[in-house]
């Protein structure tokens, strides 16, 4: 029994001894972290050279997956038009809301895509990925919308929205102005989608 209360004691002081040196290791890389992420001096920077002082910065207007009209977030995608094109047989869509999904839509383009009949109200394409849509709302699907479907990952020409209600699944991209049978030429054919300049 005395063999284990020296252990435990030992073991105490083991501990106490080791904590300052811990404490001492931690306040010393804390201190390095304060000094590399320190704002510029005011001889930094000056007007000689405007270059930016810390490196691995991305100007987020010019680079990334969104580059161009979908990624700067001061330029509204509202008004963008998006053309469908297979063979000779050609839609356009005019993008109506500035959302998270439209961006992501937006920038995955161009694309090629099929369309199928889906239900008799709509000609459905699955996308290459799912789209990002933090923050886009629902819709209440009409004739002439182009929606995204969020459980199965495609976008929907609906022709016969009737009998569809809001749902937060459904998310609005943009409008389009065609017949079913318009659409219909669509069908089982390699279309290409991509914005129109």
């Amino acid at each position: 029994m005395a063999a284990a209360r020296t252990a435990q004691v030992g073991r105490g002081r083991l501990l106490a001894i080791r904590r300052p040196k811990i404490t001492a290791a931690a306040t010393a890389v804390i201190a390095m972290i304060l000094v590399g992420c320190s704002t510029p001096s005011s001889d930094e920077g000056t007007e000689d050279d405007p270059s930016p002082q810390m490196s691995g910065t991305r100007d987020a207007t010019t680079s990334g997956p969104a580059a161009g009209a979908s990624n700067d977030a001061e330029q509204s995608v509202v008004g963008t038009v998006v053309r469908f094109r297979a063979g000779d047989a050609v839609v356009d869509v005019t993008i109506g809301e500035d959302t998270t999904a439209t961006r992501d839509f937006l920038s995955m383009l161009p694309t090629t895509l099929e369309l199928e009949e889906f239900d008799n109200s709509e000609k459905i394409a699955y996308l290459p990925r799912e789209l990002d849509r933090d923050g886009t709302a629902g819709s209440d699907p009409e004739d002439g919308d182009l929606i995204y479907y969020t459980p199965w990952g495609n976008i929907g020409f609906f022709y016969d929205a009737s009998g569809f209600g809001h749902s937060d699944q459904t998310l609005h991209l943009g409008t389009y102005d065609a017949t079913e049978e318009e659409l219909s030429e669509f069908e089982g054919r390699e279309t290409t989608v991509e914005i129109v300049d």
